[in-house]
This record gives structure tokens, C-alpha cells and sequence, in this order.
């Protein structure tokens, strides 16, 4: 039986364009490499650095773009929240049968953006009881010490845990550990039909 859900974040509350990033830096300049883009968000997404510290990096790697013009290419891929999503969440808060719990890779200037643009995100923030992001807590997925982090924090038994994510290798980490999964796919599965996808488990 199923007694806690831990969800992640980005596409599957609000929607993503993953290349959108890497694509929009490369219209500020010539980059190298997309791999030194990537190397910066996992280190900024562990709060390995700070926030100037990531824009002065993008800086020396396109020195004609402006601060906020780096800030923008940083936040292309954040798109829409749709509020029904939102309503779902809102209404599994209300009936208290599971504990719910938000465990997404995601730093600071997403997360500035996210409650700027979204106005129900405190709201939305609330239906948890436990709100983990990266950056804040030093760790990311699909690093298995993060899941042994939320486990262990909050005394879960992983055969009692269902986590939903869209990215697989997390689901698989999170899989190793026993916890339960849904590897749900952005383009074709909506986050409020979690209740026919896994039936058979809640």
C-alpha cells in the first residue's frame, strides 16, 4: 500500500523545453562546447555556485551578452504551469491520505522565475508537506544518495513510496532502493491521470 508520493518538478507540473537553454546561448555567441552549459547546471543545481557566479561563467563563455540576457537564455526552458495540474495536487492535499513530498533538480533562478510567473506556486508549494530542491538540500537525482536522503529524512518505507519523474535514469535510481516508480513521458502522460497509470498500486 501506498502512503507517501514524492513528485518531481519540471514536466510534470510545469512544462519544459529542455534544449531551449542550450539554444538560446548559442544565439548569444559561439560556445565551444554545450557540455560546458551542462557541466554549470549541475554544479549550480547543487548550489555549488552561486547564482553571479553562474552568470559571471556565462559572461567569460559569451562576453557580448548582457546580465539579462544570460538570465533569460538560463530560464528559455521553463514554459506554462497549467492549473489543472495544479487542482490535482490541491486535491489529493485536501483528502491527507498520502504523504506528498516535491523532490525536483532545480536552482535558484528557476525557482525565482517559477514564483514570479506562476501566481498559485505558493499555494501549489503548500500542498506539500515536504518541498526539496537541489540546490537548497546539495544534492541531485539521479544520484541515489538523494532518494536515501528523502527515505531516511522522513523515515519512509521505499515498498510504501511511489516517486514520479520523467527523466528514466532517475526513476531507475530511485527503482534500486525499491521505492516504486512511474517514468511518466511528457508528451503523451498527464500527472492527473496517476491514479488509472498506477492503479494497481494506490
Amino acid at each position: 500500500m501506498i502512503k507517501t508520493l514524492v513528485f518531481d518538478f519540471g514536466d510534470v507540473f510545469i512544462n519544459l523545453d529542455k534544449p531551449a537553454t542550450e539554444r538560446e546561448f548559442l544565439k548569444l555567441g559561439e560556445i565551444s562546447s554545450v557540455s560546458e552549459i551542462q557541466s554549470l547546471n549541475k554544479r549550480y543545481e547543487v548550489g555549488a555556485i552561486s547564482t553571479q557566479e553562474l552568470i559571471i561563467s556565462f559572461q567569460t563563455l559569451v562576453p557580448e551578452a548582457s546580465k539579462n540576457e544570460i538570465i533569460n537564455a538560463w530560464n528559455a526552458i521553463l514554459k506554462d504551469f497549467p492549473k489543472h495540474r495544479f487542482e490535482f495536487i490541491k486535491k489529493i492535499a485536501s483528502e491527507q491520505q498520502y504523504k506528498l513530498i516535491l523532490l525536483s533538480n532545480t536552482n535558484e533562478l528557476h525557482i525565482k522565475w517559477i514564483a514570479e510567473h506562476v501566481p498559485f506556486f505558493e499555494e501549489f508549494k503548500s500542498c506539500f508537506d515536504i518541498f526539496y530542491l537541489s540546490h537548497e538540500i546539495q544534492m541531485r537525482k539521479p544520484n541515489t544518495e538523494i532518494f536515501e536522503f528523502v527515505l531516511n529524512q522522513n523515515k519512509l518505507d521505499p515498498t510504501e513510496t511511489l516517486f514520479i519523474d520523467d527523466t528514466k535514469e532517475n526513476t531507475d535510481a530511485a527503482a534500486s532502493l525499491g521505492i516504486h516508480t512511474w517514468n511518466n513521458n511528457p508528451k503523451t502522460e498527464d500527472v492527473t491521470s496517476l491514479f488509472t497509470t498506477k492503479s494497481d498500486i494506490l
